[in-house]
């Protein structure tokens, strides 16, 4: 298909969400539901015009959703990173991300070996590809609250931001148990090599490159009036060195950018001495970003304000993107009747147990609980992960058979959590104003 056409085509999808976004609340539909199936019908199945094979083109596929992952794990950042990280509210994502995603794999990996008949190392990885949650997809769920207040929102967005990172050691381990990968003698290997090292090297990789670069940007506009504008460069610059130098040091790339996200926002203000706040302004554009991005007591917050607002844009073209494909690779998908009570089973009983088992001494309202149990959403980083393992040499049958399994999961997730999304939230909030 000529690019003159793949430039209609995709500039209508786009005319066409814009102008339908205030009807599809009403529809109970969400945007990653349209994408599904606009994905399909472009696909083999249909019209022929998306014709990428999900084993064959595993390497190509892998780079765009890993891409379309560090976009949104530096987003992810920035909306959580105006809480300390005292604060009590991070409890419930560091367990959904460490606790939580553990469980999620041994059941997962229960039910592979006793109900899919797969080998332990196949169905560790399957534990692991399906483990982490998604927070572009999750999206929807913290529309009409503030993820960095609201405890929902806040643990859903800071769940998805962490497990994408955490779920590659177990990558791994299932690697190495399928012999693809080497583990070392009693696991040496994979407790510091795979884990320990690689975790603590790409928070502490993306925390300093954030932060460092974070002043800097906020002095050289304060002081010197240097630096200014171009924070579009900034985003994608960060998220391009988080991840290279994390990549470089045998650091998870996704945790560096995740945390390099985390310090940009956690930079303060530089007040100059003598100087004060500008004053509240009656133009309704407010001040000018030239001068709150040289002002001392201002440059932090229009820093962090501009590069979010960007980075926000870019995360929703990447889902875009990311969720065509998935749609057109489900002609790919081999239905077999194990998925038909594997699905229902990993969303009704493994995920909310793991979440109830984890998340147990957690002081949350039951509604909230439950919320979380729910939206245990699978997307851009179980396709990663999958076509990851594709490219480390999987048979070409244990291939075919993830692929089926972690497609239509995702696909399912996308129609059954975006068709409850809006009457849960509305039920949600409902609640939460009659007990405040």
């Amino acid at each position: 298909m000529s690019a003159a056409f793949w430039a209609l085509l995709l500039g209508l999808l786009l005319i066409v969400m814009v102008l339908a976004g205030n009807l599809l609340p009403r529809l109970f539909v969400s945007s990653a539901m349209i994408y599904l199936g606009v994905g399909y019908l472009l696909g083999p199945q249909v019209l022929e015009l998306i014709t990428l094979d999900p084993i064959d083109d595993a390497g190509v596929l892998g780079q765009a959703a890993e891409v379309a992952v560090l976009i949104s794990l530096f987003a992810v950042g920035l909306k959580l990173g105006g809480t300390p990280l005292r604060d009590a509210r991070w409890r419930p994502p560091l367990r959904l991300a460490s606790v939580c995603m553990v469980l999620s794999v041994g059941l997962v990996t229960a039910a592979g070996v006793w109900g899919l008949g797969l080998s332990p190392g196949a169905a560790v990885l399957l534990g692991a590809i399906l483990a982490p949650t998604d927070p572009v997809l999750a999206s929807g769920v913290q529309a009409g609250l503030a993820a960095d207040t609201d405890r929902l929102g806040f643990s859903l967005a800071g769940e998805g931001g962490l497990n994408d990172g955490t779920a590659f050691p177990f990558v791994m381990l299932g690697l190495g148990l399928l012999g693809l990968h080497e583990l070392g003698s009693g696991g040496w290997r994979w407790w510091l090599i795979d884990l320990v090292w690689p975790t603590a090297a790409g928070l502490l990789v993306g925390a300093v490159l954030g932060a460092l670069l974070g002043k800097l940007v906020v002095h050289l506009r304060t002081r010197h009036r240097q630096a200014m504008g171009l924070d579009e460069f900034l985003s994608l610059g960060l998220i391009a060195a988080a991840y290279g130098g994390a990549q470089l040091l045998s650091g998870y790339g996704f945790l560096a950018v995740f945390a390099a996200g985390l310090a940009l926002q956690r930079v303060r203000e530089q007040p100059q001495a003598g100087t004060h706040s500008l004053a509240r302004t009656s133009d309704p554009g407010g001040h000018s970003y030239k001068m709150r991005a040289a002002h001392s007591h201002h440059a932090s917050g229009a820093m962090s304000d501009a590069v979010r607002g960007f980075n926000e844009q870019l995360e929703k073209l990447a889902e875009i993107g990311i969720v065509l494909l998935v749609g057109a690779m489900l002609s790919y998908a081999t239905p077999s009747t194990a998925l038909w009570w594997f699905v229902p089973l990993l969303f009704v009983v493994l995920r909310p147990l793991a979440v109830v088992v984890g998340l147990v001494g957690e002081v949350m309202p039951m509604p909230q609980r439950a919320m979380i149990c729910w939206f245990g959403i699978r997307g851009i980083g179980s396709m990663f992960y999958l076509m990851f393992a594709i490219e480390h040499g999987l048979s070409e049958a244990l291939a075919q058979q993830l692929l089926s399994i972690t497609l239509i999961t995702i696909a399912a997730s996308v129609v059954m959590h975006g068709v409850s999304v809006r009457p849960l939230m509305w039920l949600y909030r409902r609640h939460k104003t009659r007990a405040t």
